[in-house]
């Protein structure tokens, strides 16, 4: 057996996951607060929708969406130009070692609820949804 016991496709460890939550909150509360030093950081509301961390903890991804899914291309600048300050005031929030190296990406879970929930209303798909159902009874 190899050094490392899990192979490519298993999921994400108890201790990453862990990990990925403590600095989602942190992360969050850091940008609820408006505690970073750029006004236009401050003016978004911004959701972190979650934290995946890599292996090592040496990396955390946000995935991040700005109140209302307006200004997603801005989000994402005015994040990486303050990722030394986020990562200074979440790191002071965690118990590692190491504070990990933060990267931002687009949550795009939220689009794919709302094409879920449009596609669930058409009336195609709900005539086909109740009639699957009406042999369960």
């Amino acid at each position: 057996m190899g050094k490392n016991k899990f192979h490519e496709g298993a999921g994400p460890s108890q201790r990453q996951l862990r990990v990925g939550e403590t600095i989602r909150r942190a992360l969050s509360e850091v940008l609820a607060r408006g505690d970073v030093h750029d006004p236009e950081l401050n003016a978004m509301s911004i959701t972190v929708g979650e934290v995946r961390t890599s292996p090592d903890l040496k990396i955390a991804t946000a995935y991040v969406l700005p109140l209302g899914g307006k200004g997603q291309d801005d989000v994402l600048k005015l994040l990486s130009r303050n990722k030394g300050e986020l990562r200074r005031m979440t790191a002071k929030k965690l118990t590692l070692k190491f504070a990990p190296d933060l990267r931002f990406r687009l949550d795009e879970t939220f689009d794919q609820m709302d094409d879920t929930r449009r596609m669930l209303s058409e009336d195609r798909v709900r005539r086909d949804a109740d009639a699957a159902g009406e042999g369960d009874g």
